[in-house]
């Protein structure tokens, strides 16, 4: 063995040596120092990351349910009455009436179930839908032009101020699809109260609509706003019937929801609408429906 050789292994014992002395004693001398397994060691070196505390769970669970509780803030569930309302709401508007303003005093309304009511027909178009009820307010030529109608189901019934005013009172009439009450109209030297009628429409759905036919103000009126009316047409000609100023006065008195200005002007070969006396109207609630545009009574 060589110096060189000598020098090498003598080094390599004194660092095993040294080795040996900083890994410490058995417990109990002869006890052998139990190795750890290699996969332990990998196990170890792969999770860098600490396990989490107990509180660090607490805290996380804690946050969990503080969010649930603002999800279920802006998104609460309607109580089971709340939810019936809003059911009952639903199926109401789902069974609205549309009013088809054909100009002067005609329209032509189709309930949710297709049922089709004309009222004081003369002018405009859209009588291409078979009627199930018609309603004649008074003896006029301009509104009671039924030729128009092209065609009747059966069972079509047309209700005129005769029957509205059977043995001179205001009759009351229930189609199923709705109820029709003839009120009071006139009042003025072209329309003898006990010769007009204006109607109130009330629909399945408890939506109601009164049409003042050609009148005045009556002494009726101001019973109807006990009524609480959702609808109204008033008439405004100011020749023949009430002025735009009067009406506009009935329509405070009735106190509808809504109020809808007709029979403008005098009947003539226009389709009987004046924008400027429209505008003029003054109502609670006021809508301007000009000749061919509906009007959806919700």
């Amino acid at each position: 063995m060589n110096k060189s050789f000598k020098i090498i292994l003598a080094s390599v014992m004194t660092a095993m040596m040294i080795v040996v002395a900083g890994c410490g004693a058995p417990e109990k001398e002869g006890d052998p120092v139990e190795a750890i397994p290699a996969d332990v060691i990998t196990e170890a070196e792969d999770n860098d990351e600490p396990a989490e505390t107990e509180t660090e769970e607490i805290e996380s669970q804690d946050m969990s349910e503080q969010q649930d509780i603002q999800q279920e803030e802006s998104n609460p569930e309607q109580p089971e009455e709340q939810q019936e309302e809003t059911n009952r709401e639903e199926e109401e508007m789902d069974k609205s009436a549309t009013v088809l303003y054909q100009g002067h005093a005609s329209m032509r309304i189709t309930t949710y179930d297709g049922k089709v009511i004309y009222i004081d027909p003369f002018m405009g178009t859209g009588y291409d839908k078979a009627a199930d009820l018609i309603l004649i307010t008074h003896s006029h030529y301009d509104h009671t032009a039924t030729d128009l109608i092209e065609s009747k189901n059966d069972g079509c019934q047309t209700i005129t101020w005769k029957e509205a005013l059977e043995d001179g009172e205001h009759q009351s009439f229930d189609f199923g699809f709705v109820k029709v009450e003839a009120v009071e109209a006139g009042y003025n030297k072209n329309h003898n109260v006990k010769e007009c009628v204006g109607y109130i429409l009330t629909f399945e759905n408890g939506i109601t609509l009164y049409v003042s036919g050609d009148t005045s103000t009556t002494q009726q009126m101001a019973e109807l706003a006990e009524r609480e009316l959702d609808y109204a047409f008033f008439c405004c000609d100011g020749v023949y019937n009430m002025d735009i100023n009067e009406a506009s006065e009935c329509a405070y008195l009735v106190n509808a929801k809504h109020n809808i200005p007709y029979h403008m002007i005098p009947a003539n070969n226009s389709n009987g609408f004046d924008q400027g006396v429209a505008e003029s109207f003054d109502a609670p609630g006021k809508i301007i429906v000009a000749p061919g545009e509906e009007l959806v009574l919700e």
